[in-house]
């Protein structure tokens, strides 16, 4: 179930773009998947948080929406239809939250402990079989291999962008096996704004007040999200009991 519903959130956010929604838009608000993430570990994992766990995520989405928007110049109008698919999209990401949630609860139950390799291959085998599924229902599977096949070039591309991804989905379901799926996209999220940050000091761009506000309201969020973990980590329990 994760994997297809990760197939189809990715399946909806292609179809946002492709029916007019503008990238500024999509992006912004995929950098808000924390929340879906987390009311779907409330639904259908059996999740509880502490109010202080709210005001982190809200002050992570927040600050990053604050960054993303100071960044866009210029302003596009968006369609409906991709404002239906991207919120379609955040559900499908809220959902595999949830399921992977209840996932490790279940295994738990019986004495089993997933471990990262075997949750990375049997979610990404059943990603392959719903995508196969749905596109030769489609009539693009052959077209697809028939472009790639003339354009050596990008099948190249692709085979380093699988390469690259398998790599880094490794660090991604270690996270959410010892972690959990909502600390994991604290850690993508962050991602973005490191990204904006090294682009920032590398390449000479400059942040409005807008953008730097939303930098620390953002970091605020991860910072105490990490001093909360610490704190309340085995070990850090046992040694304060000692």
């Amino acid at each position: 179930v994760a994997g297809a519903t990760q197939v189809f959130s990715k399946a909806f956010t292609g179809l946002s773009l492709a029916k007019g929604l503008s990238f500024p838009v999509a992006t912004l608000a995929k950098s808000g998947k924390m929340a879906p993430v987390m009311i779907g570990q409330l639904l259908l994992g059996g999740a509880s948080y502490t109010l202080r766990e709210y005001l982190q995520v809200g002050a992570i989405i927040a600050g990053t929406a604050l960054l993303s928007l100071c960044k866009k110049k210029e302003e596009s109008q968006s369609s409906a239809w991709g404002v239906v698919f991207i919120l379609l999209s955040l559900v499908m990401d809220g959902a595999t939250g949830g399921v992977q949630k209840r996932l490790k609860s279940d295994m738990m139950l019986v004495g089993l402990t997933p471990k990262p390799f075997d949750f990375m291959f049997f979610t990404n085998i059943s990603m392959m079989l719903v995508a196969l599924g749905l596109a030769i229902l489609q009539n693009e599977l052959w077209d697809g291999l028939l472009f790639l096949m003339d354009n050596t070039d990008i099948l190249y591309m692709v085979m380093a962008f699988c390469l690259c991804s398998a790599v880094g989905q490794s660090f991604i379901f270690y996270t959410v096996v010892h972690f959990d799926p909502l600390v994991c996209s604290t850690v993508t999220t962050t991602r973005k704004i490191v990204s904006v940050l090294l682009s920032i000091f590398l390449k000479g761009h400059e942040l409005s007040f807008q953008g730097w506000a939303g930098v620390l309201v953002a970091i605020g969020g991860i910072l105490s999200e990490v001093h909360c973990k610490i704190t309340q980590s085995p070990a850090r329990r046992h040694k304060v009991r000692k």
